[in-house]
């Protein structure tokens, strides 16, 4: 009895990886076993990345407050240590938004705090 191989799922696999791979450079992008060392790299620097971007916007917002608060007269951390002191719970997304985009409201917070 011949050996029974299901091509149709070993095409669908393959093209499923090649359409991952579209728009990459050279041979990872229509050569399989290259595409899908490059597609299975990606896959890994999304899912890191996706926990890095949370880190970078931290930062972000962080060196934004520190910026708006220094031209009150004031720094991060004792600014951060106020609002907890005066339960005041705006995370750090917000008092950045305030701050670039509201400065008169932002300072007002500031000085409830001080």
């Amino acid at each position: 009895m011949p050996r029974s191989v299901n091509s149709v799922a070993s095409r669908r696999r393959r093209k499923k990886i090649l359409k991952q791979a579209k728009g990459y450079f050279g041979a990872r992008k229509n050569v399989y076993t290259v595409a899908k060392n490059a597609v299975e790299k990606g896959l890994l620097y999304a899912y890191r990345d996706r926990k890095n971007k949370k880190r970078t916007f931290r930062n972000l917002w962080i060196s934004r407050i520190n910026a708006a608060v220094r031209e009150e007269g004031m720094n991060y951390s004792t600014f951060i240590g106020s609002l907890k002191n005066n339960n005041i719970e705006l995370n750090r997304k917000v008092l950045a938004d305030l701050a670039m985009n509201h400065p008169d409201a932002f300072k007002k917070i500031v000085a409830e705090v001080q």
